[in-house]
């Protein structure tokens, strides 16, 4: 890793900056002084970046990843030097209802950005948000970043095929871009109520059992959104002189794989209510049974680890959660 490397005055352009990864990640871009150019497509005021202050503190594009001119509009006039590609539709039950949209949002909107990025000479380099979902159903467990890309089903065909497109992008042009394949991120800021963690919390603040869409027993990665942008971070930072890193993926997680059941159970305890029996409604359909990540590149190439146990990270999303909902009342 380039240790001289500084964010400080950088022009660096986040897709998905009212996400929940885009959120925590403007914020640690704006500590580290770099002037940070969001895309944001929708009004979401209760996202971290407006909820929290930080749309305020950096310059707005409104548009859609989809359209390649916007995307290459602001590219071109913010002289932008570092990318990150994190918009996305990211739930897999739309992407079975609404394969359309998942397609043109993770695919097309995927390869403007990479080739908006080729064609701006300001661009140094771009990382892109791929997901443990891009590998689809394997045998082998854990995924390593060598295994095949193989989904299967709308989803984890969306991230397969961007994680493809990225990869291309240097082969072919020389693009410095890296891709990151997160297992399941959760943390304050996720307003996808019908992901597990927020939905299983905010059930619990309002004195409801949990409902679990699958049949609980779902094996899974989950990484605490902070340990996630410092890894991200850390791949940018390895872009710049590091050629291990340029057109490679990194596996980032914990290496605590959980059960679904078990993850719940986790939330209930450190909330105090073990007594909620959580409802299983097993409708859950085109989901990968086991999948989790072997993250020894990231250790070993990048230097991350985690600074948060997934307890730890936990009990920061119930507090994060609990505020918010306590102003509704």
């Amino acid at each position: 890793m380039a240790a001289e490397f500084s964010w400080r005055d950088r022009p660096v352009f986040v897709t998905g900056a009212t996400g929940l990864l885009g959120g925590w990640l403007v914020q640690a871009l704006l500590a580290r002084g770099a002037r940070v150019i969001g895309l944001v497509r929708d009004s979401v005021p209760r996202s971290r970046l407006v909820s929290e202050g930080l749309i305020d503190r950096i310059d707005v594009v409104w548009g859609d990843v989809t359209d390649y001119y916007c995307v290459e509009r602001a590219l071109a006039e913010y002289e932008v030097e570092r990318v990150f590609h994190l918009a996305a539709q990211t739930i897999v039950g739309i992407g079975n209802r609404w394969p359309l949209s998942t397609f043109e949002t993770n695919v097309r909107g995927t390869w403007n950005v990479l080739e908006a990025s080729r064609r701006q000479p300001t661009v140094r380099s771009m990382v892109v948000a791929s997901s443990d979902k891009a590998y689809g159903d394997q045998e082998r467990l854990p995924y390593e970043e060598s295994a095949p890309l193989q989904g299967r089903h709308p989803y984890d065909v969306s991230k397969s095929a961007a994680d493809l497109i990225a990869q291309a992008y240097w082969t072919s042009f020389g693009l410095r871009v890296a891709i990151t394949r997160c297992g399941n991120l959760f943390g304050g800021g996720d307003l996808n109520w019908n992901r597990l963690v927020p939905g299983t919390i905010r059930s619990v603040l309002r004195g409801s059992a949990p409902v679990i869409r699958s049949n609980g027993r779902l094996i899974r990665d989950y990484v605490y959104v902070e340990d996630a942008v410092d890894a991200y971070l850390a791949v940018a930072e390895a872009l710049v002189e590091n050629d291990g890193v340029a057109g490679q993926a990194v596996n980032i997680s914990y290496g605590e794989p959980q059960s679904v059941i078990d993850l719940v159970t986790r939330i209930l305890g450190r909330m105090g209510r073990s007594d909620l029996a959580p409802t299983i409604l097993d409708e859950a359909s085109n989901e990968i049974v086991d999948q989790y990540l072997d993250a020894t590149r990231a250790r070993k190439l990048l230097g991350w680890s985690p600074r948060v146990a997934l307890d730890e990270g936990l009990t920061r999303t119930i507090a994060w959660y609990r505020n918010l909902l306590a102003a509704d009342r």
